[in-house]
């Protein structure tokens, strides 16, 4: 019945992908590599979570 109070747990892990991706990129720009690919990394973690999420809703 109220379920549109609930938090969209997709909709807050999308955040955290897009700041990631964002962390990453700025890594890359100062030359950092390592902090890179290990953003990256979980960058990536995060979005299989989020797919994860949406088949189980489908």
């Amino acid at each position: 019945m109220f379920g549109f109070l609930k938090p969209d747990p997709v909709k807050k892990l999308r955040k955290i992908y897009d700041k990631k991706l964002e962390q990453g990129m700025h890594a890359q720009r100062n030359g950092d590599i390592k902090g890179y690919a290990m953003l990256t990394a979980e960058a990536e973690a995060i979005w299989k979570e989020i797919e994860t999420l949406q088949n189980k809703s489908n």
